[in-house]
């Protein structure tokens, strides 16, 4: 199937959800596209004795908050594909205009119930396994944390998160309890998990020293690329610049070695448990 829309689309297959992404400068040259792609896969499933489920099948317009919404008329076999305006795609519902409001509003609601189940049986358990079920139950909602963890709605989930581990009221501090159990708060945890990310693929980015060849003390930063949209500049790529640059020297040159890199990292921020994404970058190594 990948051969058949490599002109016009890529495709992304998972198990048996197949879907694919298509950029365009236009309106126009965007529905031109997406009428093609979809009347090739539909002949790719044809000639395969397989039928594509037109009732599970919609398409969603990536756009700013501030731009008009383009009205594409995408028919197959005479039916009229669903323009959606969110998805869900491996886990994570995805929305037009990237706000995460959707996913964000999900994620709060499951980790409403498992502050109310951890809290029923903490009675009836040692610290120690009750970490280990924050863990289990709460690492598991957080997935995805690099795309919507730069939210400003955060506030909401760490006041679950402290819920969960403290025992306590709302207003109570926790950050003696989280360094004590070595739980990261969810904007470090946002932090540790966009920074894996960069070391992963340093291949996507460009090193001071790569710009020029001057040897000063910020050459082994990463070069940001120039940007006006503020969708882009919270998304995870230059975000990831911003914080990596931010780092201690010392941990930033363990960059090359992601088993080196990993656990330093963890212990950085597990001894500052930062609370917020300015914390962080207000934090000074001096």
């Amino acid at each position: 199937m990948p051969t058949v829309t490599t002109k016009n689309a890529k495709l992304v297959l998972y198990a048996d959800d197949t879907s694919f992404m298509i950029t365009s400068p236009s309106p126009i040259q965007f529905a031109n596209k997406l009428n093609k792609v979809f009347a090739d896969v539909n002949e790719w499933f044809r000639n395969n004795l397989l039928s594509l489920n037109l009732n599970k099948t919609t398409y969603m317009q990536f756009r700013t908050k501030n731009s008009q919404k383009p009205d594409s008329n995408i028919t197959l076999l005479n039916n009229q594909i669903i323009n959606s305006t969110n998805t869900k795609f491996l886990g994570l519902t995805i929305e037009e205009t990237l706000s995460w409001k959707c996913h964000f509003n999900q994620v709060l609601a499951r980790l409403n119930s498992a502050c109310y189940a951890i809290k029923v049986i903490t009675p009836l358990m040692s610290e120690d396994t009750l970490k280990m079920i924050y863990h289990y139950y709460v690492h598991s909602i957080i997935y995805g944390i690099i795309f919507w963890g730069n939210s400003p709605h955060n506030t909401d989930i760490f006041k679950i998160q402290n819920h969960i581990m403290t025992k306590s009221r709302s207003w109570d501090s926790c950050r003696q309890l989280f360094k004590r159990l070595e739980i990261v708060p969810l904007q470090s945890q946002y932090v540790f998990s966009v920074l894996l990310f960069v070391v992963k693929n340093k291949d996507l980015y460009t090193t001071n020293q790569e710009i020029h060849n001057i040897n000063t003390r910020s050459n082994i930063n990463l070069h940001p690329p120039v940007c006006n949209l503020t969708v882009f500049q919270k998304g995870v790529y230059f975000s990831g610049i911003k914080l990596f640059n931010h780092l201690p020297l010392k941990i930033k040159s363990f960059s090359n070695e992601i088993k080196l890199f990993k656990p330093a990292l963890k212990r950085f921020l597990n001894l500052h448990s930062f609370y917020s994404v300015d914390d962080y970058f207000e934090y000074s190594y001096n």
